[in-house]
């Protein structure tokens, strides 16, 4: 007897058809602390004694290892006291340019695999969202996918997406064109890591933190309005409270939101990010991601607002909150042109439809809190949002 199978009579002789379905459940744990490797933080003990692991490797983003001098020791020193096989931590340049090639992919595979770490033993990464990325790639795909921990080092990667289930490297002049789907075993967001990062990479990094209100809680969004002198002096209630409703809105709509691995062709989560991706590829990276979505939500809000989708108001305050944040709204390379004098980003929106394949699927907004699935664009109206946006382009600094 098999249990969940439809089998249906065969039509002729050479059709046998049986279809199986298989129920998978994962828990996306995802804890908010500070301070996890002191020995007084029992969060990250009670995490890996709930999935009875054995073995323990980390790897640890080289500039994180260079901020916190004392990180190394204070990991060992962790692990002194655990009834756990621990394999040291390993360091490894990070940053967008580890996601540039397979050569860290391979360098973590090789430290699996002289660890003899396996699927039930512990991969700990941490580090920035790229590094996690890299790194998460190579251990989703070591033995077909080992337990992986991640420890986020950045707003970027607190609030968005080092709370996913995605990792990824670029390829073929595409980002995360190599990648899978992999639920890491638990996420671990220490604030105290925040605390290295300079201003500007601090608050860059909240521009998920409005997106995901845009699209997702418009109550969200209003606090974000009302905290936005307060988040711009990083002010550590506001900051931490705001990456942490953040990481949590973005969990729940994976968790919840009916499509974990994206096999529609909706990305309500990637609102603002068809250009994005575009430029960062077009600048060969020198563009952060973080940058580069404060561009593309701004373009796709005036869009919005353009199109007669989201009130005119509503668009002023989305602009304010991103001018308060300090948040640029326009890069040059929205207007680099290729050989037939189209806008080179606008490739983007094709990229962006074959990345998950079906009819182009964009999200826009109807009001705060609330988007629209479109499938095409006026070019005339996205050309001219464009152009207003660099009409009120401040180009100091760029």
């Amino acid at each position: 007897m098999y249990l969940g199978v439809i089998t249906r009579p065969a039509a002729n002789a050479l059709m046998d058809r049986h279809d199986f379905d298989i129920p998978v459940t994962f828990k996306h744990r995802v804890i908010f602390t500070r301070d996890v490797f002191s020995k007084k933080n029992a969060e990250l003990a009670e995490v890996l004694a709930e999935g009875g692991g054995r073995r323990v490797l980390v790897f640890l983003e080289e500039a994180v290892a260079m901020a916190w001098k004392d990180l190394v020791d204070g990991i060992h020193g962790y692990f002194s006291d655990l009834d756990l096989d621990f394999r040291g931590v390993k360091v490894f340049a990070g940053g967008e340019a580890c996601k540039a090639d397979e050569e860290l992919v391979h360098g973590v595979w090789n430290e699996i695999d002289q660890g003899h770490i396996d699927r039930h033993s512990y991969v700990l990464v941490i580090g920035g969202g790229a590094f996690l990325d890299a790194v998460g790639f190579a251990v989703a795909t070591a033995h077909r996918g080992v337990r992986l921990v991640r420890f986020p080092t950045t707003t970027l990667s607190q609030d968005d997406s080092g709370v996913g289930v995605k990792c990824a490297i670029n390829a073929l002049g595409k980002k995360n064109w190599v990648g899978s789907f992999a639920v890491p075993f638990a996420v671990i967001n220490d604030f105290r890591f925040l605390e290295s990062q300079d201003p500007a990479t601090s608050l860059a990094g909240l521009i998920e933190a409005v997106k995901v209100a845009l699209v997702k809680d418009g109550e969200f969004f209003e606090w974000i309005e009302r905290n936005t002198s307060a988040l711009a002096k990083l002010k550590r209630e506001e900051f931490e409270e705001c990456v942490k409703r953040s990481a949590l809105l973005h969990a729940r709509h994976i968790a919840l939101g009916g499509d974990a691995f994206e096999t529609g062709s909706s990305r309500p989560l990637d609102f603002g990010h068809w250009a994005a991706h575009k430029m960062e590829a077009l600048t060969n990276y020198q563009l952060s991601h973080a940058e580069a979505v404060a561009v593309g939500l701004a373009l796709d809000t005036v869009y919005s607002r353009k199109k007669g989708l989201l009130p005119e108001a509503d668009a002023s305050r989305i602009l304010a909150v991103l001018d308060g944040l300090d948040l640029k709204t326009y890069h040059p390379a929205l207007d680099w042109m290729d050989a037939k004098g189209t806008r080179r980003v606008l490739a983007g929106l094709d990229e962006f439809r074959e990345h998950l394949g079906g009819e182009l699927t964009v999200l826009l907004l109807e009001e705060i809190g609330k988007g629209i699935d479109i499938h095409e664009f006026e070019m005339a109206l996205l050309n001219e949002s464009i152009e207003e946006l660099r009409e009120s382009w401040d180009p100091v600094g760029v």
